[in-house]
């Protein structure tokens, strides 16, 4: 097979910058994720019906439809009708709302299985909910939290990539602009893999050493 290598040496700045690209909206739409899930989670574990029921519809459409169908929806129709905003943030949006719904379920499922003794215990030494809830149930939670918290951020990492089909210019984008100048396939793209290949595996051996941290603790 002729495996041009001077292709990927060309393109490799740009492979770089887009590399950097997938990763700040990853943790960014990670992050607002986690904020905005934090807050449904609690949400849907509300015990009047008229409260619970939106969070539970939230969960159920960013759940229950293509990732790549609301990417489009929030590209091309929600967000140019608030203003003029770019692709990114278009992507960074979607991230963050689809992975809410998912982190809003892995905050629920860690706060239930915390022993309700505890947060009574709480109670009855004077704290409010606000205060058993931070000081209780959310650090033990957390511990509980970080294998899935973790897979859903490398989950993000490679749902990025379809921002290259709105043109962000994360790291596919670049690898399908060369497959463009070139008229090559395998050189943009193993280069592509190659590097989500990497990051994947570095984010798995950090979120192993932190959960042998907590584990410790």
């Amino acid at each position: 097979m002729d495996f041009r290598i001077d292709i990927i040496v060309e393109y490799l700045p740009f492979l770089m910058e887009g590399m950097f690209v997938t990763i700040w909206t990853s943790i960014l739409g990670t992050l607002i994720g986690c904020f905005i899930g934090l807050f449904i989670g609690i949400g849907k574990m509300s015990k009047v019906w008229l409260i619970r029921m939106p969070f539970v519809w939230y969960v159920n459409f960013f759940r229950g439809t293509p990732l790549l169908v609301q990417l489009f929806l929030f590209h091309f129709a929600i967000i140019p009708s608030f203003g003029d905003f770019g692709a990114t943030t278009s992507l960074v949006v979607t991230l963050a709302l689809n992975a809410a719904a998912y982190i809003a379920e892995i905050f629920r499922a860690g706060i239930q299985s915390i022993d309700r003794g505890q947060s009574e215990a709480a109670h009855s030494l004077g704290m409010n909910k606000i205060q058993v809830m931070r000081y209780v149930i959310l650090p033990q939670a957390f511990k509980r939290m970080i294998p899935p918290l973790g897979n859903e951020f490398i989950v993000l990492l490679k749902d990025s990539s379809l921002g290259a089909i709105i043109a962000v210019p994360e790291l596919l984008y670049w690898g399908r602009a060369a497959t463009g100048e070139y008229y090559r396939v395998w050189e943009p793209y193993i280069s592509v893999a190659v590097i989500y290949l990497i990051l994947t595996l570095v984010l798995t051996y950090a979120l192993n050493l932190m959960e042998k941290k907590f584990a410790t603790e």
